[in-house]
C-alpha cells in the first residue's frame, strides 16, 4: 500500500490541509505531484511564483528532489520526469533544460515534455513531476538525436512495475523540421509509428501502449475523428486498446506543429478493465488497461456513458463530480477505491481558472487519504466542447492482489 511522503524539512509551504499528497511512495519507488516553484509568502499570506525560467525551474527542482529524498532516495532514482511548460515559458525552455542538465549531471531518466496553456500560479512557466525507483530503474534505449533544436531526445526508460517511459512524441524529424505540415492525420500518425519505432529498439513495441495522451490545437476539432482509422490500424495488436485522453492547447512545441503524443507502455500482459460501458466496444481506446498491479486509464469528463451526451455544461463543480465519479466507478469494478488512486493529472479549461477551487470540494468529499499524488494544469479547450475539466488517473493494486 502507498503511504504520503512527508520530509522532514519541506520549507515551501505547510501541505496538510490538501487533497493531494506531496508525492506517494511504496517499497524503495515514488511518485512526487507536480510542483512549480510556488511558495508562501507570510507578508501577504499566500503562495506566490516569481523569478525567471533557470530560477522557477532550480526551485521546482529542489522541491521535487525534497520529496524524492523523503521516500529514501536520491536524484539518482530518477526514473521519469515530466515537465510541464507554458505557453508563455516556451521562449525560455531551454533554460529549464539546462538546469535538468545541472541537476541530474551524468544521470538520465526519460523526459516529456508537455506545453499547457498556463499553471493554477498565473506567474509560473515550470511545474516538474518525477517518479523513482531505487536504482533507477532500467534504461532501455539510451538518447537518440531523432530531432535537432532544443526538444532533444532522453532514453525509454523501465521503471516501477514494468512501466516502459517514453520522451513525448513529436512529430519533428531529425534536421528539426516539421513532419507534413498542416495535416494533422499525418502528424498524428507519425508520433504513434515513431514510439512503435522505439519501442522496438527497446524490445517491445506499440502493442504493449497503455495509454496514449495527446495534446493538439483547437483547429484539429473537425478532423480529429479521423485519427480513429490511424489507432485502428496502429494499436491494439495485443487485444487490448490503450486508455486514451486527448487536450486541447492554443499551440505545441514548435509554432507549426498539430499534434504531441505521450505514450507509456507496460512489460506484462494487458488486460482490459470495463465496467460494462458499452461506449468503448466501437472506440479504439479502453476506459481502463491493467498491467501487473497498475490500473492505467483513460481521460474522464463530464459524460453519460450510454447516451454519450456531455453533463452539466458551464458548471465545473457538477462536472467535476460526475468526472470523478465516473473514475471511482471504475475503481469500484477494478475491486479498488479511492485510496489506491496513485495520482491524477486534472486539465482545466483556462476560463475557468477563477472557478478551479471547487474540483477542490469534490476531491475532499469523493477521494480520501492518502491522497494521490496530483498534478494540475490549464488548458486552452477539450475535444468536447462542453466539457471543461478532463483527469488523467492512474491507481495501484495492493501487492497481495496482484
Amino acid at each position: 500500500m502507498t503511504t504520503a511522503i512527508t520530509p522532514a524539512a519541506f520549507t515551501w509551504f505547510p501541505y496538510d490541509g490538501f487533497t493531494f499528497s506531496l508525492g506517494l511512495a511504496e517499497g524503495g519507488h515514488a511518485w512526487t505531484s507536480g510542483h512549480t516553484s510556488a511558495a508562501l509568502d507570510e507578508t501577504v499570506g499566500k503562495m506566490t511564483v516569481s523569478g525567471s525560467m533557470t530560477e522557477q525551474a532550480r526551485t521546482a527542482y529542489r522541491k521535487v528532489l525534497t520529496i524524492v529524498e523523503g521516500a529514501g532516495l536520491s536524484l539518482t532514482d530518477v526514473t521519469h520526469v515530466t515537465e510541464s511548460v507554458t505557453i508563455a515559458g516556451l521562449a525560455s525552455y531551454e533554460e529549464a533544460a539546462a538546469v535538468r542538465r545541472e541537476v541530474f549531471g551524468d544521470h538520465e531518466p526519460t523526459v516529456t515534455t508537455v506545453v499547457v496553456e498556463r499553471l493554477v500560479r498565473s506567474a509560473a512557466l515550470l511545474e516538474v513531476e518525477l517518479k523513482a525507483s531505487a536504482g533507477g530503474g532500467t534504461m532501455l534505449l539510451a538518447s537518440e538525436a531523432r530531432r535537432a533544436g532544443e526538444w532533444t531526445a532522453s532514453p525509454v526508460t523501465e521503471g516501477h512495475d514494468g512501466t516502459v517511459h517514453l520522451p513525448t512524441m513529436v512529430p519533428i524529424d531529425a534536421n528539426g523540421d516539421i513532419v507534413a505540415p498542416g495535416d494533422f492525420v499525418a502528424q498524428y500518425r507519425y508520433c504513434l509509428e515513431q514510439a512503435d519505432v522505439l519501442l522496438r529498439k527497446a524490445g517491445l513495441s506499440i502493442d504493449a501502449a497503455v495509454t496514449t495522451f495527446d495534446y493538439s490545437t483547437p483547429g484539429t476539432r473537425e478532423v480529429y475523428r479521423k485519427t480513429h482509422r490511424v489507432r485502428k490500424e496502429l494499436l491494439g495488436g495485443a487485444g487490448v486498446y490503450p486508455g486514451a485522453g486527448g487536450i486541447l492547447m492554443s499551440r505545441l512545441h514548435h509554432p507549426d506543429q498539430l499534434v504531441a503524443i505521450d505514450v507509456t507502455a507496460s512489460r506484462h500482459p494487458l488486460e482490459l478493465v470495463n465496467p460494462g460501458w458499452s461506449r468503448y466496444d466501437t472506440l479504439t481506446y479502453a476506459p481502463g488497461v491493467k498491467a501487473g498491479r497498475t490500473l492505467f486509464m483513460s481521460g474522464f469528463a463530464a459524460l453519460d456513458m450510454e447516451t454519450q451526451e456531455a453533463l452539466h455544461p458551464g458548471d465545473l463543480r457538477a462536472q467535476a463530480e460526475v468526472t470523478y465519479e465516473a473514475i471511482l466507478h471504475l475503481l469500484t469494478y477494478a475491486g479498488l477505491g479511492p485510496e489506491h488512486l496513485l495520482s491524477t493529472v486534472e486539465y482545466c479549461v483556462a476560463s475557468e481558472l477563477p472557478r478551479y477551487g471547487v474540483v477542490h470540494e469534490v476531491r475532499e468529499r469523493l477521494l480520501s487519504p492518502p491522497w494521490p499524488a496530483s498534478t494540475g494544469a490549464m488548458c486552452a479547450d477539450l475535444l468536447r466542447p462542453e466539457f471543461l475539466l478532463e483527469v488523467f488517473p492512474t491507481a495501484l493494486y495492493p501487492a497481495q492482489e496482484a
